[in-house]
């Protein structure tokens, strides 16, 4: 099964204003950038009060910023709630390594949200997902693939846009116990989180993404993040020729398993950084070194969204 089949909500937790999540044993390792620094955030979509293009610059502040509402996308079928409190998610698994830098602010205040709770999770160098190792589709790691070339492939292409939001596919149940690149980490006071991963590989029929989720209004507790609404359910994405340059290093290299491009994909919206496109910095001739991705989620703190695309009305309940 793939992310890209028809959407519907997730068929467990469907009250989306309960949340907890377990804290992983040990200290949580703080994700540095390659070389010690980290880029600047990106802004793409941001503009004037006045309506007009601005520059920011570092004498900019958040009262004279605003930006364009993130993209809610469906959240697949593969989230697992309840998954560890941590920055490092990398659990050693073989890739180039990617420090994540988010910010998450109140799109109509242009304010930094403080102590929301972020999760992200994705697939690994190979295309598959922890908890769902034998019904996601992986790269194969070099297997050899199918002989021959189909020869009923229908005439045409489809016509109109696409579903709203994207085909996520409905929540499939976890088949194994493993958590690899998945993690939750709060928000400072500046509204930002960093964590520290992998670049992701490909799978069938979706391009290079990572999923994530922000909860606000809750609380954090002993035993982790605790109640609150889930303002955000969407993707990061990133462009083709970070993904072309992955491509060259193992275990990129060795997946068989065909890549769909940025432009084909069903559930990016085209739209730049508002899309969930992610600003990327690396050597161009070495990519294998590391890459520092980031952006900032612009999110409407008081809305809910229940994975599949759709907002639910403050002061109403989510769909069972």
């Amino acid at each position: 099964m793939t992310e890209n089949q028809t959407a519907q909500g997730p068929k467990h937790k469907r009250d989306v204003t309960r949340r907890k999540v377990v804290v992983a044993g040990g200290a949580a390792v703080v994700a540095v950038g390659v070389g010690g620094t980290i880029a600047a955030t990106a802004n793409a979509g941001q503009t004037s009060k006045t309506g007009k293009g601005v520059s920011p610059t570092a004498s900019s502040t958040s009262s004279e910023e605003c930006y364009k509402l993130t993209s809610e996308t469906t959240e697949g079928p593969y989230y697992i709630d309840a998954d560890k409190i941590r920055q490092d998610i990398t659990e050693e698994k073989e890739g180039i390594p990617l420090t994540l830098r988010l910010k998450v602010i109140d799109n109509e205040t242009c304010k930094p949200i403080r102590n929301a709770a972020v999760d992200i999770w994705h697939c690994d160098a190979l295309g598959l997902y922890s908890g769902y190792e034998d019904l996601s589709t992986g790269g194969g790691g070099g297997g050899t693939p199918p002989s021959g070339t189909p020869t009923d492939v229908p005439s045409g292409t489809p016509t109109g846009s696409p579903p709203a939001g994207g085909g996520g596919g409905s929540h499939e149940e976890p088949t194994d116990d493993k958590r690899y690149l998945r993690g939750t980490w709060k928000t400072d006071k500046q509204g930002f989180v960093t964590f520290k991963t992998i670049f992701p590989g490909w799978y069938r029929g979706r391009c290079v993404h990572i999923h994530t989720k922000v909860h606000v209004n809750g609380s954090w507790t002993d035993a982790g993040y605790e109640g609150g609404n889930t303002c955000h359910t969407g993707q990061f994405f990133f462009d083709e020729e970070s993904v072309l340059a992955s491509a060259e290093v193992e275990p990129y290299s060795t997946s068989t398993t065909e890549r769909t491009t940025l432009t084909e994909d069903t559930i990016y919206d085209q739209s730049g950084t508002t899309g969930g496109l992610l600003k990327l910095k690396y050597k161009k001739k070495d990519i294998a070194k590391g890459v520092i991705g980031t952006i900032t989620m612009g999110v409407d703190p008081e809305a809910t969204h229940d994975g599949t695309g759709d907002a639910v009305q403050p002061g109403a309940s989510a769909s069972t």
